[in-house]
């Protein structure tokens, strides 16, 4: 059995069984790949996956099993490779954030450009995605960090850090009936078509939870997973937009008008996990402390101890977290 080809099967694996996709991802020949699978199922004695002529067409029952110990093995070997580069070379290297498009756009620009200028060798790659995928990548190791206000809670071998908390702002036309108003009630916002998150995307769920607390039943016309596309739809005139308040820019959007809603809706946490068990290089450290500066190394490293939710929900519940 050879590292290689623990490799090829997590690789097709998680490119939908594509082998032809998997060898240009891995910039090798794909019956190069088909080879070394076979070779290493007659090594098993099971096949890893069922086919249909020369097609891979699902995993087997015991591909399921193999494949879940491919993934540790590979990951143990990422580590030993970066305790090796952390004492060879502690400030060379890459660290790998999967996120939501409202923290890529709105919240870390500032604290990426902070780490790169800290850390020129090391490079960055950020993958966007749904909340539940940025929690799978994190949860399989494909990336160091996930960072997101839903999902997180999903995947019981992520450690999740609570880094800041938020709430939302309604953003209608300067000429509205909503910016007329002294005070902002739910009733009256429910009066007009809104235009807001897709369902699981940055606090939607605290949206509607308070929708139905009070018995009101908004219409919501439209729904994307990006807070650029819902301010484009409130400017063409589709309804009445709500948005986590740190996506809306006073200068890109002046010609919207932002009303607190801080008082409607129950304030969101944005955390940031981390597959338990992980080994982080001394930058990832930095990393996470700029991002949230309460997370520092010792925060980090007691949190990676803590061995379930409760245990870390007590001990976060003496921190301030800070409000955006």
């Amino acid at each position: 059995m050879k590292l290689q080809q623990l490799r090829y099967i997590w690789e097709v694996a998680h490119h939908d069984l594509n082998v032809s996709a998997t060898a240009q991802s891995l910039y090798t020949s794909q019956p190069g790949i088909s080879k070394q699978i076979r070779l290493l199922e007659d090594e098993l004695g099971v096949e890893v996956f069922s086919r249909s002529g020369k097609h891979l067409t699902n995993i087997t029952p015991a591909g399921e099993d193999i494949l879940k110990l491919a993934g540790e093995v590979l990951r143990q070997v990422a580590t030993i490779k970066s305790i090796a580069q952390e004492h060879s070379d502690p400030n060379k290297g890459s660290v790998s954030i999967a996120t939501t498009h409202t923290q890529a756009r709105y919240v870390l620009p500032s604290v990426i450009k902070q780490f790169m200028d800290k850390y020129p060798d090391v490079s960055l790659h950020m993958n966007q995605g749904t909340p539940v995928q940025i929690s799978e990548m994190a949860a399989d190791g494909e990336v160091d960090f996930a960072i997101a206000t839903e999902a997180l809670e999903l995947f019981g071998n992520l450690i999740m850090m609570p880094c800041y908390r938020w709430n939302r702002s309604i953003v209608v036309p300067k000429d509205h009936p909503l910016a007329q108003l002294s005070t902002l009630t739910l009733e009256e916002v429910a009066k007009y078509p809104l235009v807001t998150y897709v369902f699981g995307f940055t606090g939607r769920s605290k949206l509607d939870d308070a929708f139905n607390r009070q018995e009101l039943t908004p219409r919501v016309v439209f729904t994307a997973t990006d807070a650029d596309v819902i301010k484009t739809y409130v400017r063409l005139g589709l309804g009445v937009g709500i948005v986590a308040t740190m996506a809306y820019d006073n200068q890109l959007d002046a010609d919207l008008v932002k009303l607190d809603a801080s008082h409607l809706f129950e304030a969101s946490t944005t955390r940031i996990g981390i597959r338990r068990g992980a080994f982080l290089r001394g930058y990832m450290y930095d990393f996470v402390e700029l991002f949230a500066p309460h997370l520092t190394p010792e925060v980090v490293d007691r949190c990676l101890k803590q061995q379930n939710k409760a245990e870390l929900e007590e001990y976060f519940a003496s921190f301030e977290i800070p409000t955006y």
